[in-house]
């Protein structure tokens, strides 16, 4: 494997996932769609770089280098930088300029690079200066309490928050939840089923577009991860 890495969670609403690791090959993979944007900091060659990172309307190619040490922070959807609306984001990495060799440019000040074990301090500092917020008409529309509240209100608010629509999350979340079915060994069929499509084609052209493979491809990698080692050999 040329990408080792830990995950973990995290207690402060505005982190959902803290992610560390190091590349020990060149390598790449196919990259799902993903409506969370991202913060990553990569160490290369003695030098450090942090990345401003999605979300990610479709699938597509990520490649990297050997020697590197990656550290990804998921921010939970409704968590946004009031100064930088997270639609400007969308569909592309922006690189933050560097302060110093150890520090880098955000919002007009000096911030040093966070480490692994100090996220959470980091997080809180952004939040401290207003550098990042939450919303809360996205966190309840989440969790479906804004009876009431006009959709061009929960429209904006989505759009300049998480940079997608709602419909445009739901879409992204159904194809995930289909692609773990089928991973777990739920038929094709069944999957169309359990996810709410309306035929297989219109979960295959989900799954494309979201996740970067079909529902074919998905089912026979389950197959092979799932037979017995002696079987694979053969």
């Amino acid at each position: 494997m040329s990408l080792v890495f830990e995950e973990r969670s995290s207690d402060s609403p505005y982190i959902d996932t803290i992610t560390w690791g190091r590349t020990t090959a060149d390598g790449g993979t196919i990259r799902p769609a993903e409506a969370h944007w991202h913060m990553v900091l990569v160490r290369w060659q003695g030098e450090q770089k942090l990345l401003v990172v999605g979300p990610w309307t479709t699938a597509g190619e990520v490649s990297w280098l050997a020697g590197a040490e990656i550290l990804w922070l998921r921010f939970s959807l409704g968590t946004y930088m009031p100064h930088l609306p997270t639609r400007n984001l969308r569909d592309a990495e922006t690189p933050l300029p560097d302060a110093s060799s150890r520090s880098f440019w955000l919002k007009g000040s000096a911030w040093q690079f966070p480490q692994a074990g100090q996220v959470e301090i980091f997080i809180e500092c952004l939040v401290r200066e207003a550098v990042l917020a939450r919303d809360p008409v996205v966190a309840a529309a989440l969790q479906d309490r804004l009876n009431g509240t006009p959709p061009r209100t929960i429209r904006h608010h989505f759009l300049h928050t998480t940079g997608l629509s709602f419909n445009q999350i739901t879409q992204l979340e159904r194809a995930q939840h289909a692609a773990a079915l089928i991973t777990d060994g739920v038929s094709i069929l069944d999957t169309v089923y359990e996810a709410g499509y309306f035929d297989q084609p219109h979960l295959t052209r989900a799954l494309k577009r979201f996740i970067g493979y079909t529902p074919a491809y998905l089912a026979r990698t389950a197959q092979v991860a799932q037979a017995p080692e002696s079987s694979r050999a053969a």
